[in-house]
């Protein structure tokens, strides 16, 4: 949800993201039993995204997205720490001819533990190599300019704010909600901050592709 709407912000184009209530009872009619476990597992508060009805998983024999397009979000997959957005699975559709970014589960994985999180802020993600796109992205420089423009930290306030209480983990490191969501806004504002460090990342795997 962080990541998705991040991206939304700054005008990626990333379906719409809602909040859905699953009942249990769903599974009672579906003969697949993986398929019934999981949805007894995901009964109450979920995340959904708009269906996009016959996209297509983006693979180099389509038509490629612009230099200013591919260029974002490359950078945006490295601000977010997106592992997963490489040719094995570019969790990216094409719809109406139009790049669509889906899935960002495996982004902002620094919160599966959370220490020296600050530090952490700062690194330069050097996954991005693998990035699908990374051979498309050729005006990072330009892309960080504009996108940094875009993300104030009130705006990224206003999207943490947004994750449900119970979504939160508060056993152990935080003592309740505001606090866990405040580490959040510190981690992507000093994220943004550094974003020198990540663009010299992805400008340093470009120079090795072309």
């Amino acid at each position: 949800m962080v990541a998705g709407e991040l991206g939304r912000a700054i005008g990626l184009p990333v379906p719409e993201i809602v909040f859905v209530e699953l009942d249990a009872a769903l599974g009672r009619s579906e003969p697949d039993p993986e398929i019934q476990s999981l949805i007894r597992a995901s009964e109450g508060l979920n995340l959904a995204l708009d269906y996009l009805p016959g996209s297509l998983t983006y693979d180099a024999l389509l038509p490629p997205p612009d230099k200013a397009l591919a260029s974002a979000v490359v950078w945006f997959d490295a601000y977010v720490t997106n592992v997963d957005r490489t040719a094995r699975n570019t969790n990216l559709l094409v719809w109406h001819k139009g790049l669509w970014l889906i899935d960002h589960g495996a982004a902002l994985y620094f919160h599966h533990a959370w220490g020296d999180y600050i530090a952490r802020s700062r690194s330069r993600f050097p996954q991005i190599r693998e990035h699908v796109l990374l051979p498309l992205a050729a005006d990072i420089e330009r892309a960080d300019i504009e996108v940094r423009d875009r993300l104030a930290p009130d705006l990224i306030s206003e999207i943490i704010a947004l994750i449900p209480d119970g979504w939160l983990d508060t056993d152990t490191q935080f003592a309740d909600p505001m606090e866990a969501r405040q580490a959040y806004v510190s981690y992507l504002v000093s994220r943004l901050d550094s974003s020198n460090a990540f663009v010299k990342e992805i400008l340093d795997a470009r120079a090795q592709l072309v």
